[in-house]
């Protein structure tokens, strides 16, 4: 299985053609207990959204983590899929030793973070984004898209962090650059410290231009450019 990025919608080869924007909105979770799944995503430290009871065999309860722009509907008479059926849904993090200490104080069972074989796809672990073989502790290089940590909520529902401090190429288009929380500005401003000075140590001499480096480094990070030496 070849792992070479592709970017397949080139703005370039349809440039006379407007695009529909198309946010994605929510994930439906099929549940067996409603207000059991309720107090679950509630103890995450998730937004409740909305719980709406019709009073005729209908309930809808709808929860966002934070930072994110996609929400989880789950409730009553909301969808025919099995309770615990959905797997592998993913929860983008900077810093996945953080996210996973949060969930652990918060009473959340959840692994060791792991990373994956080399592309072993035919192991006895779960199945995930990179294969099929957990090794543990993060990434060895810790490269971005490579160190996770698993979670399920009462029902069986999968949940996947997945630390990514640095997107692929043509992944964000840096002219509309974006941080999704204070936590994640920060990160970024840790890591472009780090950067800045080892920028400084081999130039030899400080930079009073640094703020304008910051958000160059920062905005080119985000969007998977190559980084100011």
């Amino acid at each position: 299985m070849s792992t070479k990025a592709v970017r397949t919608n080139d703005p370039t080869r349809d440039a006379g053609v407007a695009t529909v924007d198309m946010k994605f909105e929510v994930v439906v979770l099929p549940v067996s207990d409603v207000d059991r799944a309720k107090e679950f995503y509630g103890k995450l430290g998730w937004r409740l959204d909305a719980d709406y009871d019709s009073g005729k065999d209908f309930r809808v309860i709808q929860f966002t983590p934070p930072g994110s722009g996609c929400a989880i509907i789950f409730g009553k008479n909301v969808t025919p899929a099995a309770p615990g059926s959905s797997q592998g849904l993913y929860l983008i993090v900077s810093d996945i030793e953080a996210a996973r200490k949060q969930l652990l104080d918060r009473g959340i069972e959840v692994s060791e973070v792991f990373h994956g074989a080399s592309g072993v796809y035919d192991g006895t672990d779960e199945p995930y984004l990179f294969g099929r073989h957990r090794v543990s502790g993060p990434d060895p290089e810790h490269g971005s898209y490579r160190s996770f940590a698993s979670f399920r909520d009462p029902d069986g529902n999968g949940w996947l962090f997945q630390e990514i401090t640095t997107r692929l190429p043509g992944r964000i288009d840096p002219a509309t650059t974006t941080f999704a929380s204070a936590t994640d500005l920060a990160s970024a401003l840790r890591r472009a410290a780090a950067a800045h000075g080892q920028h400084e140590a081999r130039t030899g001499q400080a930079d009073p231009n640094w703020p304008d480096w910051y958000a160059e480094y920062m905005v080119r990070e985000q969007a998977g450019g190559e980084l100011p030496q």
